[in-house]
Parts: structure tokens; sequence; C-alpha cells
């Protein structure tokens, strides 16, 4: 009776074992190109300091943080005498809008663009908001004061817009190019807010009557 050789058959296990190795180090060093908020799917305060590096991270936290920024300026600089349509109000909610679509492109896949693009303008709007009520100065009774009407409104205006470019932020997240990825979603959040706009202000400031 004649045993197989065992150094023959442990010829291709440990081939094989080196050829498995080899590919789990390229696949390692391919997910260090990936941006940390890409492998991550989502954007969250960094453990690590050095995560805000990635170009990314910034643009996704620019995003969302913009519109709180403008409002804070226009309450600070000028701040609102009425609750009618202002040109800050159209700022505000196409900033809150936009910056939504913004987040939304650092995303790769359908779900995470989609979702990061409401969720970036949910937590703009929710910040507006906050800004709004701190500019608020005296509340008025059964009111409220201009610089909450505005925030309130420009916020609602451009999470309507976030939610309504969503599908198309996830339509184009398969996009390799990120213009497109902005233009597209980008305008109809724009264009939805100001629409909202228009339908919660009801129109322009009162004419003046001598």
């Amino acid at each position: 009776m004649i045993l197989p050789r065992p150094e023959a058959s442990a010829q291709p296990a440990a081939a094989a074992d080196e050829a498995g190795d080899a590919e789990a180090d390229d696949g390692e060093a391919d997910d260090e190109l990936v941006p940390v908020s890409v492998r991550l799917g989502n954007v969250v305060p960094p453990e690590d300091p050095e995560d805000w590096t990635q170009p990314l991270t910034w643009v996704a936290a620019a995003g969302m943080l913009a519109a709180p920024l403008v409002a804070l300026l226009w309450f600070w600089i000028s701040p609102p005498a009425g609750s009618w349509v202002m040109p800050g109000t159209i700022l505000v909610a196409s900033t809150v809008a936009a910056g939504g679509v913004v987040t939304g492109a650092t995303q790769q896949g359908w779900l995470r663009a989609s979702t990061a693009t409401v969720a970036a303008g949910l937590f703009a709007g929710l910040a507006t908001v906050v800004v709004g009520l701190l500019m608020a100065g005296e509340r008025q009774i059964g009111a409220a004061s201009p610089p909450l009407a505005q925030a309130f409104g420009a916020s609602l205006a451009g999470l309507v817009g976030t939610i309504a470019a969503a599908p198309l932020a996830g339509r184009f997240a398969s996009v390799r190019q990120r213009l497109p990825r902005l233009l597209g979603p980008g305008a109809a959040a724009v264009g939805v807010s100001w629409l909202v706009v228009s339908l919660l202000f009801g129109g322009s400031a009162p004419v003046a009557t001598p």
C-alpha cells in the first residue's frame, strides 16, 4: 500500500493561503484610499482629530452649518422688521436646501445620498430656528418675533426643498462627477424652497400709504 506524499497535497493549500492574504492586503489598501465619510456612509464627529483632514467631511459639515451662519449674520447686521418675504428669507431657505444637497453629494449609494440630503436639511433648519430664537429679543404676546418667524419659515421651505430633491440626489449618487450630483438636485431643492416661501409668506412687503 502506497500512501500519498503530504508535501504534494500541502503545496496547493499554501498557495491558496498566500493568494488570500495578498487579496486581503489589497482590499485594506483600497479602503485606506476611500474617505472616512464615504466608508462610514454617514458623517459623524470623528474620534480621531486627523479625520477632519478628509475633504468630504469638511464639505458635509459646511453644508449643514451654512444656513445657521447666514441667518446669524442677517439677524445681527440687519434684523428683519416684519414677517413678509425678504431677500434674507429667500437666501436662508436656499442655503438650507442647497446645503442639504451638498452634504448628500458626499455620500455613495441611493439610500445614503437621499437620507443624508434630508437629514442635513433637517439639522440646518433646526439650527436656524435656534438662531432665530436666540436673536428674537423681546417676545411679543400672541405673535412670534420677526427673526423667529423668518427663521422658521425659511427653514421649513428649505427642508421641503431637500425632501423634494432627495430622490434626485439618490439617482445621481452613482455618477462619478461631482458637478451633476450638485446641479440637478440643487436646482430642484432651491426651486421648491422658493415656491414654499411664497406660499408661506404670501407675497412681498406691504406698500406704505401716505
